[in-house]
């Protein structure tokens, strides 16, 4: 019988990674920058040995290829820009990627404001929110805001000051909570 691979499986046979650790590694990075721990973990999960796994990861390092500070503010850029998120979505993000507390820290240090980009992501949404009810534009617009990473006083007065804006100052935002 075959795998989705194509080989052949084997009924009850171990059989170690193909290729080394070095290899498996370049092409997770081929994909994306990854952090150390992140490139561990993976090929830990691919069954190499803890020995060439550290001595693939010190040789990708010494390259330039795993660079735990260019890695963080990717991350922080990425998230901060394209996704919008608040400080605390972002610091699990590094914290899951397994970056260290320091580098994280100096990484986050030039974020910015978390209320000037929640603003800006509740005036984008806020516009498409015009067709439905005011209470219920708010809850969709602050759920958002919350999961994000924005902590709900942020989210609440960047929510209340998009839908004022964009349904012209509707009387029933100021019973929203």
């Amino acid at each position: 019988m075959r795998g989705r691979s194509g080989r052949s499986a084997s009924a009850g046979v171990a059989t170690g990674p193909s290729g080394t650790a070095k290899d498996r590694a370049l092409r997770l990075l081929a994909v994306r920058w990854r952090s150390r721990e992140e490139i561990r973990r993976r090929l830990r999960q691919a069954g190499f040995e803890p020995e060439a796994i550290e001595a693939a990861l010190d040789d990708l390092e010494r390259a330039g290829l795993v660079e735990e500070e260019r890695f963080a503010r990717e991350l922080v850029r990425d998230q901060s820009t394209r996704r919008m998120s608040g400080e605390r979505v972002i610091r699990a993000a590094l914290r899951e990627k397994g970056v260290a507390d320091h580098v994280a820290e100096h990484a986050l240090a030039g974020l910015g404001e978390d209320a000037e980009r929640a603003a800006e992501l509740a005036a984008r949404k806020a516009a498409r929110m015009t067709s439905l009810e005011p209470q219920v534009a708010y809850r969709r617009l602050f759920g958002l805001l919350v999961r994000r990473g924005f902590s709900p006083d942020v989210a609440r007065e960047a929510t209340r000051l998009a839908l004022r804006e964009a349904f012209a100052g509707a009387s029933a935002l100021d019973e929203a909570p």
